[in-house]
C-alpha cells in the first residue's frame, strides 16, 4: 500500500502562485507515474497534469496549459505542481495519485494510489 500525502495548499489572491508536493510516506515514489487532479464543490474531478516516472514524459491539461507546470525531483523524492498565475476558478482540493513504474503511463488514469488532498483556495 502506497499512502500519498500531498501538502502546499492555501489561500493565494489572484494572480499568485503556490506549488504544491506530492510526497509517498515512508517510501520512495521515484518508480511511479504521478497525475494531478483537482475537483471542486459540485463539480467531477478533473484530470490536471501527470508526469511518468522517468520524468521523460509529462502532460498538462488544457485549461491550465501554460500556467501549470508538474516536475520531479528525485534526490527529494517528490512531485511538484507549480501553479502560476491562479485564478479563481482554479480554486478546489488538489489531489496526487500514483501508479507503479510497471503500469503502462496513462496520463488520465486510473491511477493504483490517491492522497487525500490539499485546498487551494484563490480570492479574487
Amino acid at each position: 500500500q502506497v499512502q500519498l500525502v500531498e501538502s502546499g495548499g492555501g489561500l493565494v489572491q489572484a494572480g499568485g502562485s503556490l506549488r504544491l508536493s506530492c510526497a509517498a510516506s515512508g517510501r520512495t515514489i521515484n518508480r511511479y507515474h504521478v497525475g494531478w487532479f483537482r475537483q471542486a464543490p459540485g463539480q467531477d474531478r478533473e484530470f490536471v497534469a501527470a508526469i511518468s516516472w522517468s520524468g521523460s514524459s509529462s502532460y498538462i491539461a488544457d485549461s491550465v496549459k501554460g500556467r501549470f507546470a508538474v516536475s520531479r525531483d528525485y534526490a527529494k523524492n517528490t512531485v511538484y505542481l507549480q501553479m502560476n498565475s491562479l485564478k479563481p476558478e482554479d480554486t478546489a482540493v488538489y489531489y496526487c495519485a500514483a501508479s507503479p513504474y510497471t503500469s503502462g503511463f496513462a496520463p488520465t488514469g486510473p491511477y493504483d494510489y490517491w492522497g487525500q488532498g490539499t485546498q487551494v483556495t484563490v480570492s479574487s
